[in-house]
C-alpha cells in the first residue's frame, strides 16, 4: 500500500486543530477551529474523493480519539467517509495506550518497523489524517509517499506545523493543484528526494 498523508494547513505550516476551538489546546493554542469559515461543498468533494481509495488508516492517539468520538455514532453505508472509517483497518501509534474500542482497530508501538510492514500489505492506499506527532516521525524516516495538502488563506503565528523545526531538508514535486471559491488551495506531492541548491 502506498502511504498518503492527508491534511489541512495554514499558511505558516500550522496543523493544529483545525476543526474546532477544543480540539487540541496544548502549548496554549487558542486558534481552534481556524478552518471552519472556509468550508463548503468545494472543499469537501476532494476529501470524500480520497477516503474512496483507502483500504486501511493510520492514526495518531489524539486523532482517533477526535475520530472515535464521532464517527461510530454517524454510520451511514453510503457515505464514503463513515463507511470507511467505520470497517476498515484502523492502526493508532500510541505511547500511552494499547487497546482501542473502535472496531478493526489495532494499536501500533514500533511506528518505523510496523508501518513498514503495513506498506508491504496488498491494497491501495493507508492513510493518515491529521496526526501531527506521528506524521512528523513518518517525515523523519521517509515513509510518506504522497501529501495530500489543503492550504487556507489564514495564517496563525503559532501552533503545530507539519514540518516541524529541524525537520530533514528534502524536495516535493507537485502533482496537481486547485483551488476553491473560498480560497483554499488543494495541492498534492510526492517526495523528490535532497534539496538541489543553485545560485542567480
Amino acid at each position: 500500500m502506498r502511504l498518503t498523508l492527508h491534511t489541512f494547513l495554514t499558511l505558516d505550516g500550522v496543523m493544529q486543530a483545525p476543526g474546532g476551538p477544543d480540539e487540541d489546546r496544548e502549548g496554549g493554542f487558542t486558534h481552534g477551529g481556524w478552518s471552519f469559515p472556509y468550508g463548503d461543498e468545494e472543499f469537501a468533494n476532494p476529501i470524500t474523493g480520497w477516503f474512496e481509495h483507502a483500504d486501511a488508516f493510520l492514526l495518531g492517539r489524539k486523532t482517533y480519539d477526535i475520530f472515535n468520538s464521532y464517527w461510530p455514532q454517524h454510520d451511514d453505508p453510503d457515505d464514503a467517509v463513515a463507511s470507511r472509517l467505520n470497517r476498515l483497518p484502523k492502526h493508532v501509534a500510541s505511547r500511552s495506550r494499547s487497546t482501542f474500542e473502535w472496531q478493526n482497530t489495532a494499536h501500533i508501538s514500533d511506528v518505523v518497523s510496523e508501518v513498514t510492514k503495513l506498506k508491504e500489505q496488498p491494497g491501495d492506499e493507508l492513510q493518515v489524517h491529521g496526526s501531527g506527532a506521528l506524521a512528523h516521525t513518518l517525515i523523519e524516516h521517509d515513509l510518506i509517499d504522497e501529501y495530500r495538502l489543503m492550504i487556507f488563506p489564514v495564517h496563525l503565528g503559532s501552533g503545530k506545523k507539519l514540518f516541524a523545526d529541524g525537520v530533514k531538508a528534502a524536495s516535493l514535486r507537485l502533482l496537481s493543484s486547485t483551488a476553491t471559491s473560498s480560497g483554499i488551495v488543494i495541492a498534492t506531492y510526492q517526495p523528490a528526494g535532497d534539496v538541489r541548491y543553485g545560485s542567480y
